[in-house]
């Protein structure tokens, strides 16, 4: 199976009279980077949570939420008196020294931050919770949604490169098809032109004729690029038959493909193999396009 780097998974659980939800995103990153938001307190297992994400996924940014909610109703939150009264001192503090109205509402000190917390689970409950392996299961879950929508993404792409690879294969035969007669056109086409300017002036000298026609030959030839995009396309091949991370080593082959294609582009002075070189050339920009998003 291949995979994407791009897809999403969530997950949720009860525990301690809290719902725990975790939510994981990935998207396209040279390397493996885990980026993890969660509450401060469990801080402490985050190289724990770090490894798993890294035992499912080989590459891509991993962005990791995890959020924590009380079960509690409305009825069980609890004045944060401490907070309050900090908020009451502040306001006292800029009349004073600015001249500022201190005057607070009810209404207005409850809605200022922290001052109401939800009434925590009792302490005996709280000792008896695991939270490093709750938060492991938890975001496993997530995890396994996130693979499998990779793992979906990532075959689809694999099978859109093993058509472009298809479509390049046939471009190459056609190239080693046409490659034996551009050398025939050249001579036909200076002979018609010696014939052309012959006037009877001078006399065609068959030798140099044959060393000019000998020359073109070796420049031209595209043996080695051809015998070179062959091996090219069998490592491509069977790099998407496997289940590594192949984005990296796709991108690599498809340079050089690009390159030994240039390279024929620049020997062959002939119209057909011209045209098969621009559509190998689209072809492999649409496979890099398709290889940068897998794993």
């Amino acid at each position: 199976m291949s995979f994407s780097m791009t897809g999403y998974g969530q997950s949720a659980m009860n525990r301690g009279g809290y719902k725990i939800q975790f939510e994981v995103k990935s998207v396209n990153h040279r390397y493996c980077e885990v980026v993890l938001r969660m509450p401060r307190e469990w801080n402490s297992f985050e190289e724990g949570l770090r490894r798993l994400v890294q035992q499912h996924v080989r590459r891509g940014r991993i962005d990791v939420y995890v959020t924590r909610e009380s079960e509690s109703s409305g009825s069980m939150m609890m004045l944060n008196r401490a907070a309050a009264e900090s908020y009451v001192r502040a306001a006292h503090e800029l009349e004073r020294i600015y001249g500022m109205d201190s005057h607070l509402s009810a209404a207005e000190l409850l809605a200022l931050p922290d001052v109401m917390l939800p009434t925590e689970a009792p302490v005996a409950q709280q000792e008896e919770i695991d939270w490093e392996a709750a938060l492991q299961e938890g975001l496993g879950q997530a995890l396994a949604e996130l693979v499998s929508m990779r793992g979906s993404e990532g075959n689809h792409l694999t099978a859109d490169c093993r058509l472009r690879l298809t479509n390049l294969m046939a471009a190459h035969e056609e190239l080693a098809r046409l490659a034996p007669t551009v050398v025939d056109d050249y001579r036909t086409k200076l002979r018609q032109r010696l014939s052309e300017l012959q006037d009877g002036s001078f006399v065609v000298d068959e030798f140099r004729l044959g060393m000019e026609i000998a020359l073109f030959a070796d420049r031209c030839s595209i043996d080695e690029e051809l015998a070179r995009l062959r091996s090219h396309f069998d490592q491509c091949s069977e790099l998407l038959g496997n289940s590594e991370a192949k984005g990296r080593k796709l991108d690599f082959l498809i340079q050089e493909m690009n390159r030994e294609v240039n390279t024929i582009g620049s020997k062959a002075n002939h119209l057909a193999l011209g045209s098969h070189v621009v559509e190998m050339k689209a072809e492999l920009e649409k496979m890099r396009e398709q290889a940068a998003n897998l794993e």
